[in-house]
């Protein structure tokens, strides 16, 4: 037996494979198809990292079936290549982002062919690249066209180390997503992409789709559609109304007070009747300083400002209540201003407490001098709701009353606001608009796309947070497309997701100039037949691509609705200790020691073995060595092959048993279970002492999508022809039944032993012999057997008493 020469066997399929363009998706639209798609990487100067080799590994080996099953694969990759990490890069170094992210992807490229991925290398797209973002631009363009872009100046995240603004979605928990530094709030013009018209739409397409229930259930949470009430208040001071929207407008009766945003514009409409402008001012300011986050924080002290001269009157009651300032409502959610119920809400209950404000119970059920009570149960001090015990029925009542009265209606809201799509840095795709001041904004021509990114030498942000193209004269400077008096160019650029809103479009026809993808291939390809990535990604990009593709889908540029059929996610994996790996505690497995050390199939064996491929998993040495030993016995294994073209009786129903095992549970994910499968049959077929031809060209075929290199190489060398070539191994079910199969035996639902029984045996054998068991002998001493249960193959239970 030769050697296993893992390094020299790896190079030499890789090569073949790239020489004979193995892997490259036809484009015979006869085939059946099936588009995989992974999550393409950001081409970080790191390098991979054994999280993108689990996150790969999945739908790599999916991908390797299906060939053999004969469907025409797409199984493709690309790199999203702009965004703030190059820039902060290039800042740095003083290389530009362009040689950044060349130099980048080369790395990866490498990385990702070393490992032996079965990627359509001739499908590569680069976010960055003009051909590429042309059509991202002509995206823009096409939204902006039908109404979906707009301008607002409004209150913005702004991170003063990256000089850039952020949406909601990049600084969560008042930090930057890029370099984790505070961020502060700034007031700017902002672009905005109109996502929450298609909110309902993105709602109702997660019933026509397969996803993982936790990624459904997080999508239906951002969005955070909620149904309620708009309620009007009078101000008794003005003829003016205080709009707010509310989930529990039961509650009205209890409102005793309202609280509107700092910025609310009724306070600057009405400044010169505030007797303590002065103070609102004042307090607005501060407010200014603090994040969003910051600002919503549940558990803070509660800060606010009563406003003297206005006041509102309950539209239910009649009362009049004072209306405060507080930091905790923003503009940019709901109406900008909310009514309070202190006996029933935490929040509302401290903010009383702390201002004296009454408290009303209009829900049975707690002890309001106490605390909220925050539960369900029967209205009180609540006009004619009064009794009612059901939310519901006590919704639906008073909306009818308040739409009567004809200051209230039925609502919806949603949680989700629209995007923020404008960054201020050089390294993005640039806005194709010119503002003329005479014209307004006007859109750039489609024939003069793609706007390009101008070659500059300093991407230093501004200081005020402007971008580095309002400097460069040469591009600011043009004339107005529609009256071409002088005008100047949008300088912002756009933010990192808009390249990967539709890259997988792009995959099905990469080099097309004259549209973003040929509808032909589009209806071939389209939708994506299995997405696999990471949960950090099922809400920002999954919902930000998913738009995109609805409004493709509307002017006809793209043939379905949604773009992803299914989608999936690999869990993450932990350093050796446990803890997620960072560089900072020293618990980062770089991948490529591990193909230095034992080749790139047992480190594509181990990341599927580790243990269950949806959930985090620690990494381990050992476990390493094991897939190393386990690649050993079967490259050894060639010693033990004789001539044989069927499966021997001995083992027959093992290998069947191992391909309908390997088969489904590729299917379902569990990879490290079918790895587990072929060590058995390793164990079955080197106890008898050899393995016949049939036998081993079998195992090479199930094992060759986890380990390619090893597996192409002996089946050549058995002289079996070309592994990728030969079609999926089947197995006949009559030979998959066990013979004996394990029931529970119990006594008044309780397991008293298991005991083996032929399959399918018959009531009157099976009941007998579970009586006989010496356990169920002593569980029913002395008492009368009153029924006797039996389930096929799975249990007998004894009631006895």
């Amino acid at each position: 037996m030769q050697e296993y020469r893992f390094q020299e066997i790896e190079q030499k399929w890789q090569a073949y494979w790239d020489a004979h363009k193995v892997f490259a998706a036809e484009n015979d639209f006869s085939k059946p198809k099936f588009y995989a798609l992974v999550e393409f990487p950001y081409p970080s100067g790191a390098g991979m990292h054994v999280g993108h080799i689990k996150a790969y590994s999945g739908l790599e080996v999916v991908s390797r079936k299906r060939r053999m099953q004969g469907y025409n694969v797409l199984f493709p990759i690309g790199f999203d290549a702009y965004g703030l990490p190059t820039e902060n890069t290039a800042v740095k170094t003083g290389v530009h982002p362009r040689v950044v992210t060349d130099n980048n992807i080369k790395k990866f490229t490498q990385q990702l062919k070393r490992v032996g991925f079965s990627f359509d290398w001739s499908r590569v797209v680069d976010t960055t690249e003009e051909g590429y973002y042309k059509w991202t631009q002509w995206i823009f363009l096409k939204m902006f066209e039908n109404g979906l872009v707009f301008r607002d100046k409004t209150s913005v995240n702004y991170c003063p180390s990256c000089k850039v603004v952020l949406s909601n979605e990049d600084s969560q928990g008042g930090k930057c997503d890029i370099c984790h530094s505070d961020i502060v709030q700034k007031t700017k013009d902002v672009w905005y992409l109109r996502i929450t018209q298609y909110a309902d739409r993105l709602l109702q397409g997660l019933e026509k789709v397969d996803y993982l229930p936790n990624i459904k259930l997080q999508q239906e949470n951002w969005i955070g559609k909620s149904t309620g009430a708009f309620v009007n208040f009078k101000i008794k001071e003005q003829d003016e109304q205080l709009r707010i929207y509310t989930t529990r407008p039961d509650t009205l009766y209890g409102v005793t007070f309202m609280v509107m945003a700092p910025e609310h514009p009724m306070i600057q409409k009405y400044r010169d009747s505030i007797a303590n402008i002065a103070a609102l001012d004042a307090y607005k300011e501060e407010c200014a300083k603090k994040t969003e986050f910051e600002r919503t924080q549940l558990v803070k002290d509660k800060t606010g400002v009563k406003i003297e001269g206005l006041t509102a009157v309950n539209p239910l009651t009649g009362k009049e209540i004072p209306i405060y300032i507080s930091d905790y409502v923003m503009m940019g959610y709901g109406t900008g201003a909310i009514m309070a119920v202190p006996a029933h809400d935490t929040r509302d209950y401290d903010f009383a407490k702390k201002f004296g404000i009454d408290i009303i119970e209009v829900i049975k059920g707690g002890d309001i001098s106490k605390e909220a009570y925050t539960g369900e149960g029967e209205l009180v001090n609540s006009g004619e709701l009064n009794g009612l015990t059901n939310k519901k029925d006590a919704i639906e009542k008073v909306l009818t009353v308040l739409e009567r009265m004809g200051c209230g209606e039925a609502g919806v809201q949603y949680k989700m606001k629209d995007w923020a799509f404008n960054r201020q840095r050089y390294w993005g795709e640039p806005i194709p608009l010119v503002h003329c001041p005479h014209c307004g904004i006007v859109a750039v021509p489609y024939e003069e796309l793609p706007l390009q990114l101008p070659p500059v030498e300093n991407f230093e942000p501004g200081t005020d947070g402007e971008s580095p193209l309002a400097k460069l004269d040469s591009f600011v400077n043009c004339t107005c497309p529609k009256c071409g008096g002088a005008a100047k160019r949008e300088t912002d650029t756009m933010p990192q997701w808009a390249g990967s809103s539709w890259y997988f479009l792009r995959y099905c026809d990469p080099a097309n100039d004259t549209c973003l993808a040929d509808m032909d291939a589009l209806k071939y390809w389209m939708p994506v037949d299995w997405y696999n990535g990471g949960m950090e990604h099922v809400t920002r990009h999954m919902i930000y691509s998913r738009f995109w593709h609805k409004f493709l889908y509307d002017i006809g540029a793209v043939p379905t609705d949604e773009p992803y059929a299914k989608r999936t996610a690999q869990g993450l994996i932990l350093g050796p200790d446990g803890d997620k790996m960072s560089k900072s505690k020293g618990n980062v497995i770089d991948p490529n020691d591990v193909v230095d050390q034992y080749g790139a199939d047992v480190l594509r064996m181990y990341v599927l073995f580790m243990g269950d491929y949806e959930k985090a998993a620690p990494w381990s040495d050992n476990s390493v060595k094991g897939c190393k030993r386990f690649a050993d016995r079967i490259w050894a294994m060639q010693d033990l092959v004789i001539e044989g073209d069927t499966f021997r009786d001995v083992v027959k129903t093992a290998m069947h048993k191992t391909i309908r095992k390997v088969s489904e549970d590729i299917e379902h994910l569990k990879f490290n279970t079918a790895i587990a499968a072929m060590m058995a049959l390793v164990n079955d077929l080197t106890a008898t002492g050899a393995v016949t031809r049939a036998e081993y060209r079998t195992l090479l075929m199930l094992l060759n999508p986890f380990a390619p290199h090893m597996t192409e190489e002996l089946f050549e060398m058995m002289g079996f022809g070309i592994l990728n070539q030969q079609s999926w191994p089947e197995f006949d079910p009559a030979l998959c039944v066990d013979d004996q199969v394990e029931i529970a035996v119990q006594v008044n639902g309780k397991l008293k032993c298991r005991m083996m029984i032929p399959n399918n045996a018959p009531q009157e054998e099976v009941l007998p012999a579970a009586l006989a068991e010496a356990k169920v002998q002593e569980a029913i001493a002395g008492k009368t057997i009153r029924k006797q249960i039996y389930i096929p193959n799975k249990l007998v239970n004894i009631v006895a008493n």
